[in-house]
């Protein structure tokens, strides 16, 4: 009874608890982009000291975001069971034992499984931060949170290279640094998780925890046509992106000539891209309908990667490259922003396998675009071709599953 009482009471929180709450998250959401982008300028360094291609390289990035779509695809039903707090706290703990291993790894073999490991380990703090979102708000204040949420979230991928580049300047430290970082972020995340965050899950609300009762739930959103609509079109777009995220590192420093520390630069300006796009979802949600502006972020989306994509082909100036990928990431701040608030606006008790769906789809795909991106090291054209044509499939998927959705209702 007081549990519920204080779950009434949290639902769409304001002020100093929404803010505290939305810091919380944010933190369990940064394990993923952390664990993806802040080893990327080591990329060079990794295949010169185990002796390895750029491809086994990025394969190890690969690795890490199949881990994080097979966790998420566990860790949501299994919080939809348990509640949230409970499988946060282990998987939160056992990522930092993963990113101990990973930076004891011998060869590029061991660094692929452990980084697997270490991906399926973070998936739990990412999937479970959206679920916990979808626990406490609904509405509009869903939408205006979550945006509040990418926000926050967005500053990892812009600060993680620039970490990791700063790791790289000192000439005591090597890429296994970064990895005794990522473990040291890892336990301080699983000591504040277990003293601030309490559960948002009632027992009442929770689905019987079974592998029958799981399949179930997912069987019953993959009959969902607008919510499956949502789900490809965050999945390619998003997916195709991680193209860019493993190949810049060797396009940038490679081909362009720029140091670690300028590519972590480069690189962590599209933070402030993701976090206007986000921006623009939250501020504008009350005005203009949601659709419209993921319909509007979509078409933009296809202009900026076909210009993109020209300039790889030409070998075009790296400002211009530089330019077309923030414009891309704008949009890719309200894609993510739109289509979360969109799907997870009808769920209910499924919000964790909603999540996991939802989380899971882009980084499966992009498991399988981020190595293409190195088939030919001396060009950037196999970049630019896979994010022009994930983003081609996400605009025909939203016209023929979300736009179309909407004229029959």
């Amino acid at each position: 009874m007081n549990f519920e009482r204080e779950r009434t009471i949290q639902h769409n929180p304001t002020g100093a608890t929404r803010l505290g709450l939305a810091l919380l998250l944010g933190l369990l959401a940064f394990l993923g982009p952390l664990n993806i982008d802040m080893y990327l300028p080591s990329f060079p360094e990794i295949a010169q000291d185990l002796h390895t291609s750029a491809t086994l390289v990025q394969a190890s990035l690969t690795a890490c975001l199949l881990g994080l779509a097979v966790g998420q695809l566990f860790a949501g039903p299994i919080s939809d069971a348990q509640g949230r707090r409970k499988p946060l706290l282990i998987a939160t703990f056992l990522f930092a034992v993963a990113s101990i291993l990973c930076a004891l790894a011998p060869n590029i073999v061991i660094l692929i499984a452990m980084r697997f490991l270490q991906g399926l380990t973070a998936s739990a703090g990412v999937v479970l931060s959206r679920a916990v979102v979808r626990d406490v708000f609904s509405g509009q204040a869903l939408t205006k949170f979550f945006s509040l949420l990418m926000v926050i979230n967005a500053i990892a991928p812009m600060i993680a290279p620039m970490i990791g580049g700063f790791i790289l300047s000192f000439e005591s430290t090597s890429w296994k640094s970064i990895f005794f970082f990522l473990s040291v972020v890892g336990l301080l995340t699983v000591t504040i998780v277990a003293v601030k965050l309490k559960e948002t899950l009632p027992p009442h609300k929770r689905i019987p925890s079974s592998a029958g009762a799981s399949l179930k739930t997912m069987g019953s959103l993959l009959k969902d046509r607008s919510f499956i609509g949502y789900a490809l079109v965050v999945g390619f777009i998003h997916g195709g992106s991680f193209a860019y995220v493993s190949g810049t590192p060797f396009v940038y420093q490679d081909i362009y000539g720029v140091s670690p520390q300028v590519f972590s630069v480069l690189f962590g300006i599209n933070g402030l891209a993701i976090i206007t796009g986000s921006f623009l979802i939250g501020r504008f949600s009350g005005i203009i309908p949601e659709k419209t502006m993921l319909q509007a972020a979509v078409v933009t989306a296809l202009t900026v990667t076909s210009l993109l994509l020209i300039m790889t082909i030409i070998e075009g100036p790296l400002a211009l490259i530089v330019l077309f990928i923030f414009i891309y990431m704008i949009t890719m701040g309200m894609i993510l922003t739109s289509t979360f608030t969109l799907g997870m606006s009808k769920q209910d008790h499924r919000a964790g396998s909603a999540s996991a769906v939802l989380g899971m789809l882009p980084l499966l795909l992009g498991s399988i675009f981020s190595p293409l991106a190195g088939i030919n090291e001396a060009s950037a054209v196999p970049m630019g071709t896979i994010i022009f044509t994930t983003t081609l499939i996400g605009f025909i998927v939203f016209f023929t599953l979300v736009k179309k959705d909407e004229v029959k209702a």
